[in-house]
């Protein structure tokens, strides 16, 4: 590589590392303690700290890691050599309640010496910075050296890593690249020496451990698993700080990192504090608390931290790897992708913070990576890459939902809406009202919770849709989001339940696909669904009635149903069966029960297979409905807050079983998954404001209004069927309307007496749903409808005859042609 315009060097000293390419790359552990960016949107890099060190750096977006991890070692040349992760005792504190600045104060286990670090990104540039303190035993402290072990995996891996140590200005440091990623590593006082190593093999922490000094000082390692390493003589500097400065070149990098080193560390930490004061989270929540608010503070926080600063309004799931000390460059997507149901749940608890620009930042990026067809990829790369492909309607209702919450707020400035609300309304009424995969990201079929949110966004369409003049399309998504309603119970129910003897009709996980069903999975018998994730040998295969999820909560929370309903409060005696799991921390319950998403039963990382464990978001959704039944919710609110690390993160699961110290698992507290889980904190604020509002925040008065009262106080009823040509229905109810639904226009050639007679009705277009035809029915009516479609535009014919039988009441089984038992 050439010197760049002659303003660095690099140095040779003991020439290449051997060993390459180095073991095989691996990430470091999720369970982080803070995530650390400025609040300025001009620096575009993000920070997280894990057992008292910096682990994974993200830059430029916050979905693209550059580094493993970087730790400080300490050896004295000749009796020991200390690492942080094993040989200190620390205590970790935010510099200041409401900015992402940390403190870690750590002491070796002997007693001898003391070392403060300080973590912050710098104010307005892609550098994190590192002041660190060293105090303690002077006879100690004089024959001292530190030593900062660095691990790139710059561009989104380990793997095909290069580094040599460089000389700027007459600076010793680091340089480390890989296709148009740099990072320059280096400290204010310059490093003594520095050794560029391929990990297992030539890297410092092999040379240090093995020899108790630094005994390498090899120049350069190309292409391999790299560490590289550089001294500070701490005999002469007691308080330095280090820089790891990212760029998309070498100047860049080099420069930021200069840059930086140039400005004293207490004049960044001021900006640094200053920009997040001016954002501090509202204290009126911290009423709600039962911690004076210093969760609330960090959530605030977090959920902020997660938004991107190149493609604003985008927010990722978590900036960890979920058991990432097991995986390697293999798995890219980690939990730093968008998914829209949690970015929906983050844009959700902006608003109920007061942050109404926030939301609509996020809107406004949602509607900017919404697919022609009005839908969204399950998740995607910051940039609208999709990652994964399944469909997952709650994906597409819960934009429409924070559509209608920052319309009714008047927050949605000069957008326009309509739009994108009528587009990914459409696709609810071409797949609904079943869906590829529910929220789990796992199985096909009827839900309770994804037709919790696809009946709340329809009703929410037909809102916004309706005020601005359209009100054919508004009748029509209220129709359909009436017919779903109408029959949600018959979808998800089962009358023949196991999980508890005395109560056989509760609420499923999901009901799969019928045969002649969307996303029918011809492989797997009638009334059965797979369960992923399960270890080899264990049983996969389960009838739906033995499956239960907390999902049916999502009726009573948005106001589908109400609080008392039966069959609800019959279904939370089910679940709290299998599912509720008490910790010392407090109460949480599983997903489902047979679930495999989780650490393994031996304590080990999920890797294929597990154990799925308790997640505390679903203390959140009970918490709501015990809000909503006048219940007491401040025992949840504690759970919540000792659910969460030292640092205020909070795990997307924690371990259920008994301890298992080998493992460092313990009950209650933090698994090997994601951590932080951005929608559990937003799960956590928004349950303060609903406690301090007094009133589920996430209720929609539109749908409440029209659902959550007694049937008999309904100023509706639907006696609707709605057919789709890749859904089709055998029957419905006499007196009830039959409606015909086609993406394309369409005329209906249908009798009602066995051809006798045939009756024509032409389709009615009603904007981006397509077209549609009813065909009403008398009161008294018995006996069948059949119809054909024909296509005018193409000169098509749908090419066989449909029928549809007329029964003189409602029917178990009529919403189908074929209907799995359950």
């Amino acid at each position: 590589m050439a010197l760049l315009n002659g303003t660095y060097r690099w140095l040779e000293d003991g020439g290449p590392a051997f060993g390459g390419p180095g073991l095989e790359p691996r990430w470091t552990s999720s369970k982080k303690d803070a995530v650390l960016t400025a609040y300025a949107a001009s620096s575009r890099i993000w920070a997280t700290v894990s057992h008292g060190t910096l682990n994974e750096i993200y830059f430029p977006t916050i979905d693209r890691p550059q580094t493993r991890d970087m730790e400080l070692l300490f050896s004295d040349g000749e009796t020991f050599c200390h690492e942080e992760k094993r040989d200190f005792e620390y205590d970790f504190h935010y510099i200041d309640d409401s900015a992402l600045a940390v403190r870690v104060v750590a002491n070796d286990l002997g007693g001898r010496y003391t070392v403060t670090k300080e973590f912050i990104t710098d104010p307005h540039h892609p550098v994190v910075l590192m002041r660190v303190k060293v105090e303690g035993d002077e006879a100690i402290l004089s024959r001292l050296k530190c030593y900062a072990l660095l691990a790139p995996h710059l561009d989104g891996g380990g793997e095909g890593n290069s580094a040599r140590s460089v000389d700027v200005s007459g600076r010793r440091c680091v340089m480390a690249w890989k296709n148009n990623s740099y990072l320059c590593f280096g400290a204010d006082c310059g490093f003594t020496r520095s050794s560029c190593g391929f990990v297992g093999n030539s890297d410092g922490y092999q040379d240090l451990t093995s020899h108790m000094a630094m005994t390498w000082e090899y120049g350069q390692a190309i292409d391999g698993n790299v560490a590289v390493m550089g001294e500070i003589d701490v005999a002469r500097f007691r308080e330095f700080t280090i820089a790891i400065s990212l760029g998309e070149g070498p100047h860049s990098a080099v420069a930021g990192m200069m840059q930086s080193l140039s400005t004293p560390f207490e004049q960044h930490l001021k900006r640094f504090l200053t920009q997040w004061q001016r954002a501090s989270a509202p204290e009126e929540l911290a009423d709600a608390s039962t911690d004076g608010g210093r969760l609330m503070r960090i959530s605030h926080n977090m959920i902020l931290a997660h938004e991107d600063k190149t493609y604003s309004g985008a927010f990722i799931a978590s900036a960890s790897i979920p058991w990432g000390n097991a995986k390697s460059d293999d798995d890219l997507g980690g939990y730093h992708l968008v998914w829209t149901r949690d970015m929906c749940h983050s844009a959700g608890a902006m608003l109920a913070c007061g942050r109404v620009e926030t939301a609509l930042r996020a809107l406004v990026y949602l509607a900017c990576t919404q697919k022609p067809d009005g839908g969204f990829a399950q998740n995607f790369w910051i940039d609208g890459t999709p990652y994964w492909s399944g469909i997952q309607l709650d994906e597409v209702a819960f934009p429409i939902i924070l559509a209608w919450r920052i319309w009714k707020l008047g927050g949605l400035g000069k957008f326009d809406v309509l739009p994108f609300v009528s587009s990914a309304a459409a696709f609810l009424t071409r797949y609904a009202p079943v869906t590829q995969q529910e929220r789990w990201e796992e199985n096909a079929g009827y839900s309770p919770s994804t037709l919790a949110a696809v009946i709340s966004a329809l009703i929410c369409a037909s809102d916004i849709i309706h005020a601005h003049g359209s009100d054919e399309l508004a009748k029509f998504l209220e129709d359909y989001a009436d017919w779903i309603e109408a029959h949600l119970d018959e979808w998800t129910t089962t009358t023949r339940g196991v999980l508890d003897p005395d109560i056989p009709y509760h609420y499923m996980r999901i009901r799969p696909p019928a045969e002649g069903e969307p996303f029918h999975n011809p492989t797997i018998p009638p009334g059965m669904i797979n369960i992923a994730n399960r270890a080899p040998g264990e049983k996969y295969a389960f009838e739906a009635r033995e499956v239960v999820d907390g999902g049916f909560l999502e009726l009573v929370r948005y106001g589908i149903r109400r609080w008392d309903d039966p069959l609800i409060q019959s279904t939370i005696k089910v679940s709290d069966q299998v599912l509720k799991i008490d910790t010392p921390y407090g109460t949480c319950w599983r997903r489902y029960n047979h679930d495999g998403y989780g650490q393994r039963k031996d304590g080990g990382p999920f890797i294929h297979f597990g154990q799925g464990r308790a997640w505390p978001i679903l203390t959140g959704e009970r918490a709501h409905y015990e809000l909503e039944a006048g219940m007491d919710v401040k025992k949840h609110i504690t759970a919540f807050e000792r659910f969460s690390s030292f640092g205020g993160m909070l795990p997307e699961q924690v371990w259920d079983y008994a301890d298992m110290p080998s493992e460092g698992m313990y009950l209650g507290r933090s698994a090997g998954s994601a951590q932080p889980l951005v929608w559990a904190h937003a799960e956590y604020i928004k349950l303060l404001r609903s406690v301090h509002d007094g009133r589920v925040f996430d209720r929609i008065s539109v749908v409440e209004q029209r659902y959550a009262v007694p049937k008999e106080k309904r100023t509706f009823e639907s006696r609707m069927e709605i057919f789709q040509t890749g859904r089709p229905i055998s029957a419905m109810v006499q007196g009830g309307t039959l409606r015909i639904t086609d993406q394309r226009r369409f005329r209906v050639l249908w009798t009602a007496d066995n051809w006798a007679t045939t009756n024509t009705l032409e389709s009615r277009v009603v904007g981006k749903p397509g077209s549609y035809a009813d065909i009403q029915t008398a009161p008294d009516q018995t006996g069948k409808i059949e119809f054909t479609l024909y296509y005018p535009q193409r000169d098509e014919w749908l090419g066989r005859n449909q029928v549809v039988n007329i029964y003189e009441k409602q029917q178990p089984q009529q919403a189908a042609a074929s209907k799995p038992q359950s």
